[in-house]
């Protein structure tokens, strides 16, 4: 299965992603990063601007497709999997938060990021997600301890 030059099933995985991080940012406006550490903090930014493009857009590759039906089903089922499992943690977030459910929120985007470069053979995206990986977990972790570093 090809998609072509976008990837509308990667926009949607997208879009279902930010919602709860918007839903999140809304009724904490106050809250601030903790991280100071400003190489860390632009590695998660560029990691996490550049997937977001990248689930959508096949840059450097021709088109977005599976080498075989096993593949699509398991980038559709993988992803759906990931995405509940995000959103059932962020409703256990929002209940109260630990610093557990914040590194379970910042690898799951990761995962989501990087199995999907991986099955359409992305490789900038999976480039990207594992930057994104990196940068997001140390964020997570300071403003988790509430340390700045």
């Amino acid at each position: 299965m090809k998609f072509g030059w976008i990837n509308l099933f990667g926009a949607v995985i997208v879009l279902l992603m930010l919602l709860p991080n918007i839903d999140y940012a809304i009724k904490n406006k106050d809250e601030k990063n903790l991280c100071t550490n400003r190489l860390m903090n632009l590695t998660e930014q560029i990691g996490r601007y550049a997937c977001i493009v990248l689930m959508w857009l096949p840059l450097l590759v021709w088109e977005f497709g599976f080498q075989s039906v096993a593949q699509m089903l398991l980038y559709v089922a993988g992803n759906a999997a990931l995405l509940a499992v995000y959103y059932i943690v962020f409703a256990l977030y929002f209940r109260q938060r630990s610093i557990g459910r914040a590194l379970a929120l910042a690898i799951l985007p990761a995962c989501i990021f990087l199995l999907s470069g991986l099955l359409l053979r992305h490789w900038l995206l999976v480039g990207f997600a594992v930057l994104f990986a990196i940068g997001h977990l140390y964020v997570t972790v300071r403003n988790a301890q509430g340390t700045a570093a």
